[in-house]
C-alpha cells in the first residue's frame, strides 16, 4: 500500500517519507478500514515534531488518528456485517504506531463508527479528536437542555464543534473570540451572543446575557481565562478545560470555592469506552439533521504530507485539514 511515516522526529518537510509499505492484516477484534481521508490534528503535527521534546513511541509511525472509509476486512470476533461499511474513525494511532495517512488502517472495532448516510466522507474525518473532545465538554456533567453554555474560542476545531453541540443539546450558546475583527465570523443561528475578549469588559458583557451566570464554560486557554471565567460561573457550574497555555496556571481558588465550580481536565486519548460511544452516537445524531458544519480546506493529496502538516502548524484561516488518500 501507498503511506506516509516517519522514522525520526523534526520538521515535515525532512522527516516525512511517501512510498510502499506492507497492507496491514486486521487482528482479533479488528477491522481494517481502506482510507478515503485522512484529518490532521495539532497533536498529530506535534507528535512529529517532538514537542515538549516526547520520544517517538514505536521505531516507525504512520501518523494521524482521525479518518474515513470503508471496511474490507475485519478479525476474529467482529461481525462480518461490518464489511462494506463507511466509518470515521478515532485514536487510529493512539497508543499504537500507524494511524490513517496510508490506504488502509486497522484499527479495534469499536474505534470505527458507522456513518449515517447523511455524513460526507470529509466531514466524518474531521471529527475523531475534536468532535469526541467537544461533546465531552458539552456533555460530560449531563444534558445542556435550558442551560447556558459559554464556548471559548468559538471559531477553533473543538470549539466550533462544542458550540454547535451545545445549541443542538437545547442551550444557549454565548462565544468568545480574541478579537473585536473575528465577531462578523460567528454564526449568529449557532451563537446567541459573541463576545471579543479584547473590547470593553467581557465579564459585564457575558453577564448581561447570564445574569445569574453561565452553567457550563467550555474552555480552550484555562490559564487565560481562569479569572473571566470565575466571574462569570453560574453556582455548582461546570469548566471543561481541554487545553492552558501554562501548564501551571494560577487559580482564584477563593471565588471558585464559593460558587463550589467543578473544573473538569479533558485529555482526549483517555476517556472511557462509554464516553468514546456516547460521543460517537450523538455526533451522528447531530450530522442527521444538520446540526454539524464543518469548514474544510481544499484536500492535500497523499503525498504532500508534508505541506499538510505545514498547513496545520501555521494555520491559515481556511478550515480543517485533510489527506485524500489515493485509490
Amino acid at each position: 500500500m501507498i503511506a506516509a511515516w516517519y522514522d525520526e522526529q523534526g520538521p515535515a518537510a525532512e522527516v516525512l517519507q511517501v512510498g510502499e509499505l506492507a497492507t496491514p492484516q486486521p487482528g482479533p477484534d479488528e477491522v481494517r478500514v481502506r482510507i478515503r481521508f485522512s484529518g490532521v490534528n495539532p497533536g498529530d503535527t506535534k507528535k512529529r515534531s517532538g514537542w515538549l521534546r516526547l520520544p517517538m513511541s514505536f521505531p516507525r509511525i504512520i501518523p494521524h488518528s482521525d479518518g474515513t472509509g470503508v471496511i474490507d476486512a475485519v478479525g476474529a470476533g467482529v461481525n462480518l456485517n461490518r464489511i462494506g461499511q463507511r466509518v470515521w474513525i478515532y485514536h487510529a494511532q493512539s497508543y499504537r504506531p500507524f494511524g490513517t495517512a496510508a490506504q488502509w488502517t486497522c484499527v479495534p472495532d469499536r474505534q470505527a463508527v458507522t456513518m449515517p448516510d447523511e455524513m460526507s466522507d470529509e466531514l466524518g474525518a474531521c471529527l475523531g479528536i475534536p468532535g469526541i473532545t467537544a461533546h465531552r465538554a458539552v456533555f460530560s456533567d449531563g444534558p445542556v437542555t435550558g442551560k447556558t453554555v459559554l464556548v471559548h474560542g468559538v471559531l477553533g476545531s473543538v470549539s466550533s464543534v462544542a458550540a454547535q453541540l451545545a445549541h443542538w443539546g437545547g442551550a444557549t450558546v454565548i462565544g468568545t473570540v480574541v478579537r473585536a475583527g473575528d465577531l462578523e465570523r460567528v454564526d449568529g443561528a449557532i451563537v446567541a451572543q459573541p463576545v471579543a475578549l479584547d473590547e470593553g469588559d467581557p465579564a459585564a458583557a457575558i453577564r448581561r446575557h447570564a445574569p445569574d451566570g453561565v452553567d457550563r464554560i467550555v474552555e480552550v486557554a484555562f490559564s487565560d481565562n481562569i479569572d473571566l471565567d470565575a466571574a462569570v460561573i453560574a453556582n455548582n457550574g461546570v469548566i471543561a478545560t481541554y487545553s492552558s497555555r501554562s501548564d501551571r496556571p494560577q487559580l482564584p481558588f477563593s471565588p471558585l470555592l464559593f460558587a463550589n465550580v467543578t473544573v473538569r481536565l479533558l485529555g482526549s486519548d483517555d476517556f472511557t469506552a462509554e464516553a468514546y460511544d456516547s460521543a460517537g452516537s450523538d455526533l451522528n445524531a447531530a450530522a442527521r439533521v444538520g446540526a454539524l458544519t464543518i469548514p474544510i480546506a481544499l484536500p492535500h493529496p497523499l503525498a504532500q504530507v508534508a505541506q499538510a502538516h505545514e498547513h496545520v502548524d501555521n494555520r491559515p484561516r481556511d478550515g480543517r485539514v485533510l489527506l485524500s488518500i489515493p485509490d
